[in-house]
């Protein structure tokens, strides 16, 4: 019979979005790491899509916070409570009611102060015990990678703070790599583009709707333009322009070519065998950020080996630590201190 009970979870932590994988049901919570504060009171506004709705657009009395900064946590009291709203909400859906116990996916390369921050904050949110687990080991075992092989698997899971590049085999970690630099730094990238080519502001939402309408990581079969709003520099009125997927492209270069550095230098230090694996078998891509329209086409180019963005891109890491819920050996192979 399997370990786990019927409230166990699975948790990808994530720096734009935490999903929820709960044993039986699979991924029943997947919103914005976001939390609204009223300052006045100190209550919670609103978590999760509900603090999304109101971003850029809240009153002073209500303070916007991101628990998650760079794959890790930067608020300790807002990545509780986040938690926590969370781990109530899913238990609501699926009738769950004792403290469950929680797998969650961290960044490879987190540091020990990062891991432990990550465990207490668990625990402060009513969980009864806490495994955590490399995220690309994750994100390969949800793509459905033959992690438990003597082959090389590569992984590359671009979020929201972190690019995690990991070769998998043997159920173990050959080499990983992490930069912090993935689907903030493209927002963060448009917004200082706008500014600076157009004289517009531009919030972190309109930011991500231009990266995902018409960003693209090579030239598009087809040119596109959007027409956006924001505030003009200056004059400090509202302004209209209409942009290209060309200049986007153009503001996407710089962290695109700091990843690609990144995969360059994890390919040059796989060993000879697995490097024969991985020319046969490819690259696997997951995260939200893969769906940046010909970010794998770009990978291909620089590496010239075969690459697939994963089925589910945004869920494969929740996914692959909720199938060590009901495998008690691989999740005590996997999971580290």
């Amino acid at each position: 019979m399997p370990f786990a009970l019927a409230t166990d979870l699975a948790i990808d932590l994530g720096t734009a979005n935490t999903c929820v994988f709960a044993r039986g049901r699979g991924v029943v919570v997947s919103e914005p790491s976001l939390i609204a504060f009223n300052t006045a009171t100190g209550a919670i506004e609103a978590v999760g899509d509900d603090a999304r709705a109101m971003l850029g657009r809240n009153p002073e009395h209500l303070r916007p916070v991101k628990p998650i900064r760079d794959g890790v946590i930067a608020d300790f009291d807002a990545a509780e409570k986040m938690l926590t709203h969370f781990i109530r909400k899913t238990n609501q859906q699926v009738g769950g009611w004792a403290r469950p116990r929680v797998v969650i996916g961290v960044p490879a390369q987190i540091t020990p102060v990062e891991r432990r921050a990550v465990k207490d904050s668990a625990y402060r949110a009513k969980v009864s015990e806490v495994f955590l687990v490399d995220e690309p080991m994750a994100a390969a075992l949800g793509a459905g990678l033959p992690v438990t092989e003597a082959a090389g698997n590569m992984i590359i899971d671009i979020g929201g703070g972190t690019t995690d590049i990991a070769v998998i085999s043997l159920a173990g970690v050959v080499i990983s790599r992490s930069v912090r630099v993935a689907g903030d730094a493209f927002d963060e990238a448009i917004i200082h583009h706008m500014k600076k080519r157009h004289e517009v502001l531009v919030g972190e939402r309109t930011a991500e709707e231009i990266k995902f309408e018409i960003g693209s990581a090579t030239a598009l079969d087809k040119p596109a333009t959007m027409e956006v709003k924001g505030r003009h520099v200056g004059r400090g009125v509202p302004i209209r322009v209409t942009i290209t997927d060309a200049e986007i492209r153009e503001a996407l270069a710089e962290p695109l070519k700091t990843i690609l550095k990144v995969v360059r230098e994890t390919l040059d230090q796989i060993p000879p065998e697995l490097s024969a694996d991985i020319y046969d078998r490819g690259i696997a891509v997951c995260g939200g950020s893969a769906l940046l329209r010909n970010f794998d086409r770009l990978i291909h180019q620089e590496t010239q080996l075969p690459v697939q963005i994963v089925e589910q891109p945004l869920s494969a890491v929740v996914i692959g630590a909720g199938k060590m819920l009901t495998d008690k050996a691989l999740l005590k192979r996997l999971a580290i201190n």
